[in-house]
């Protein structure tokens, strides 16, 4: 057993400052970490405790965007009625992710901020980049069916985002409210998750000592349906092999607007923006929808067991889209 400190912060300022240390990490929900510290993967010193802060309300803004707390859990905010009934994407995309116990856990900020499942990361053993740069990458050539990429890869790592919820928030549109020893900035959240590079081991655009403190939703699409769609290997307590969310705003049957995002085939949130343009202005037809699917998986590339995915995201697309219009 390792030891670490312990301590609980009573407000934001609070958090920060004790973040400052050397190896210190914040502890939310603790549904990732708990589990990394368990299997030795994550080492922390430190261990400061954020789960009492008052981040947890759901605030409807005046130009109609919607301000999440950072610790407002995945259950709540799955069953919020504004989340309901103006971002059914995200309710249902939050709502097919582990299970209710660690739903009712896990953070709003802890669920952008989770790691990969990768079982070479996990495994404490294995040639990883992204827990112990320059060690190499056992899943290029090794196991990586399940919870590997086909976008966004590198020769450094392959690693697959989990997060359901981010795959939502990257379709929808969203800003990440963070703040430091520096003060407060907003990162736009397609720019949040960073891909693999060179440098695996950088997974966000966080800077020293910065904490999540909101995620505000960009106001939805006038007039738009929309809804996730997850394909895995069984339905219960599954990451995602390939997931789908799509907004969609319909004139008759032109497509007006789309917004694409894919999930368990990158290494970050996927937004299809090329596929999106595609859809634009087009019928809306199976033929359209295929045509939208390829272009949204253009650049893929297999690793062998986890080619299977170049195609399944794509019917993530079409599925979802064809449903979405019906």
């Amino acid at each position: 057993m390792r030891s670490f400190d312990y301590t609980r912060a009573a407000n934001v300022d609070d958090a920060i400052a004790a973040r400052a240390q050397t190896n210190t990490v914040f502890l939310a929900g603790g549904t990732t970490l708990l589990d990394l510290m368990k299997l030795d993967v994550m080492r922390p010193a430190r261990v400061v405790d954020i789960h009492k802060l008052a981040l947890t309300q759901i605030d409807v803004l005046d130009d109609g965007r919607v301000r999440v707390g950072a610790m407002v859990s995945n259950t709540d905010l799955a069953r919020h009625e504004v989340i309901r009934t103006r971002y059914p994407v995200l309710s249902q995309a939050l709502l097919s992710g582990a299970s209710t116990q660690l739903r009712n856990k896990a953070t709003t900020a802890g669920n952008v901020m989770q790691r990969v499942r990768c079982g070479y990361f996990r495994d404490g053993v294995s040639a990883c980049n992204k827990r112990e740069p320059g060690s190499g990458c056992a899943a290029i050539a090794g196991n990586n069916r399940n919870v590997h990429a086909v976008l966004g890869g590198s020769d450094q790592c392959i690693a697959a985002h989990p997060s359901d919820m981010c795959v939502a928030m990257a379709a929808i549109g969203a800003t990440v409210h963070v703040q430091g020893p520096n003060g407060a900035r907003d990162i736009d959240f397609v720019d949040f998750h960073l891909l693999p590079g060179d440098t695996p081991w950088k997974e966000h655009a966080l800077n020293d000592g910065e904490m999540i403190t909101h995620v505000t939703l960009d106001a939805p699409l006038p007039h738009s349906r929309s809804a996730y769609l997850k394909l895995r290997d069984r339905a219960s307590y599954q990451f995602a092999l390939a997931s789908s969310a799509v907004i969609v705003v319909l004139d008759g049957h032109t497509i007006r607007d789309a917004r694409i995002a894919l999930g368990g085939v990158g290494t970050k949130p996927w937004r299809a923006q090329h596929a999106e343009t595609l859809l634009k202005g087009q019928p809306a037809t199976l033929a359209t929808f295929q045509q939208a699917a390829a272009a949204a998986m253009q650049g893929a590339r297999s690793y062998g067991q986890n080619g299977f995915k170049i195609m399944l995201g794509q019917q993530a697309i079409v599925r979802n889209l064809s449903t979405l219009v019906a």
